[in-house]
């Protein structure tokens, strides 16, 4: 018998152990809170970075989009000034390479305008969105050399239109935005001696303008091969343009039919006399 009991306890006793030690293996293979909570945190982290990608890039990848649509109406041997078929363009003639000082206002015939007398330097175009208005004088002078520029009515188009705009212009040659306070229509495209106002920032209209007339080789603008880069301090520097200049010009301006000012910067191969690499 106590042999027997011995045995019974023993063999409990085991059992116990054996009990214990799975309990242990359990306790020691508990959730690894830590491991998942850092997945998870990783996980979000990505998927944040992504949110935010596709955020920023959506306009770019819209604007792509929108090329896409528009290639047809780049020019060609054949089809020399698409813009023609693009309905609301208008056009007119002016003479090239008439300059003007600095301190001088030309009395243009149109708002904003997109030809005629303008100053001697050029605003730097390629590419730049600039956040006020620049004088009117050296904006003119961009569309000389080939330049695409996209004015916009300030209380007329929201952020998302300015963005969308944008996308048009950042990082692309010969290519230049900025804002028109007084404008008659939300947004005006200008290339010399063509222009094409719109209501909409969405309007397809503008893509196409860009293909058509943007460096058109054929004879669209007078300077071709002339450059878009920016001159600098003392001439036009970028980061400080000469202020847009809202009042009507007085009786001094200079007429659309002037001949140029004695004195005002000139060009050659487009640059401007005394800039580096002018003449």
């Amino acid at each position: 018998m106590a042999n027997g009991t011995t045995g019974k306890k023993g063999a409990s006793g085991k059992a116990a152990v054996k009990a214990a030690r799975g309990r242990s293996v359990v306790a020691k293979k508990g959730t690894p809170w830590g491991t998942i909570i850092g997945v998870v945190l990783v996980v979000c982290l990505l998927a944040g970075v992504i949110t935010y990608y596709m955020v920023k890039s959506a306009p770019q990848r819209e604007q792509k989009s929108r090329d896409e649509a528009a290639a047809s109406f780049a020019p060609s041997a054949s089809n020399p000034d698409p813009s023609k078929k693009i309905p609301g363009v208008i056009t007119a003639k002016y003479e090239g390479s008439v300059h003007v000082l600095p301190t001088e206002r030309v009395a243009y015939d149109h708002s904003p305008p997109f030809g005629g007398p303008h100053d001697g330097y050029w605003a730097a175009c390629n590419g730049v969105v600039y956040p006020k208005a620049v004088r009117t004088e050296n904006m003119v002078h961009t569309l000389e050399h080939g330049t695409v520029w996209i004015a916009y009515n300030p209380d007329q188009v929201n952020s998302d239109q300015v963005a969308q705009l944008s996308a048009r212009v950042k990082g692309k040659p010969y290519t230049v935005m900025s804002p028109y306070p007084g404008l008659d229509k939300p947004i005006s495209l200008q290339s010399w001696g063509h222009q094409l106002k719109l209501d909409k920032a969405d309007d397809p209209r503008i893509d196409e303008f860009i293909a058509a007339l943007r460096t058109n080789p054929n004879g669209v603008y007078p300077e071709i091969g002339a450059s878009c880069d920016a001159l600098g301090p003392g001439q036009f520097d970028p980061n400080n343009p000469p202020p847009f200049d809202p009042s009507k010009p007085g009786p001094d301006a200079k007429p659309m039919d002037y001949k140029g000012t004695t004195g005002a910067t000139g060009e050659q191969g487009g640059m401007p006399s005394g800039a580096p690499g002018g003449q």
